[in-house]
């Protein structure tokens, strides 16, 4: 199954995705992942999409487009894939379809980690994260055993600039007047389903495992 998470900033998008993929055993494609690592590998499409990152300009639809589905034509995505980050509009929802039709795939599953506004401002001001690996603690539902220090590589913990404040509503507010347009596309064609995000991690991981689950018998047939 190709399945795309959808969830605004502070949802525990990345931290269910992780999960999901070590549970189902397919990998957690994010996109400003995969432009770090292209980058850094100094890919043919890596290159390109740093002319744009480097003019602080936003990287083109079709780049990014070709950067995912080269990752999805990889072997390890033969069984499936969770895409986590892109598409974040229409056009690149409708590109996104148009470029995995050309290779015989498409999307079978969207589900939307539903939190209301208020929560996420609250779990957004609480997220603290790793310098050494990046890896993401949050002070209300997943603190560090020593506060300020990574329990994985003993590193500082520090905020992003834009967790906090200002900044925090506006990329909020994205979301809530762009990238949620894509409820109605996803639901149009059959494949939408929303998950209570508003509950423990281990919850909202047993409701999306059991979610994807029923969807994938009833793709494929109970067998």
């Amino acid at each position: 199954m190709l399945i795309i998470l959808i969830g605004a900033q502070g949802s525990g998008k990345g931290t269910q995705a992780e999960a999901l993929s070590q549970e189902l055993g397919i990998p957690h494609v994010a996109s400003g992942d995969l432009f770090r690592k292209e980058v850094a590998e100094g890919t043919e499409l890596g290159l390109k999409a740093k002319d744009y990152l480097d003019r602080g300009e936003l990287v083109p639809d079709e780049l990014t487009i070709a950067m995912i589905l080269g990752r999805l034509a990889r072997p390890d995505c033969a069984r499936g894939v969770l895409l986590d980050g892109f598409p974040r509009t229409i056009p690149q929802a409708e590109a996104l379809d148009k470029g995995l039709q050309a290779v015989q795939r498409q999307v079978d599953l969207a589900v939307y980690l539903e939190v209301p506004r208020e929560e996420l401002v609250r779990r957004l001001s609480g997220r603290y994260i790793c310098r050494a690996c990046q890896h993401v603690y949050n002070i209300y539902s997943k603190p560090p055993k020593v506060p300020g220090v990574c329990d994985i590589d003993g590193s500082e913990l520090y905020q992003r600039s834009d967790d906090v404040g200002e900044a925090v509503e506006r990329r909020l507010d994205i979301f809530f007047k762009e990238t949620i347009r894509l409820l109605d596309y996803y639901a149009a064609q059959g494949k939408l389903v929303k998950v209570n995000g508003n509950q423990s991690i281990d919850d909202v991981h047993q409701e999306l495992l059991s979610t994807i689950k029923r969807y994938d018998q009833g793709l494929h047939g109970s067998a």
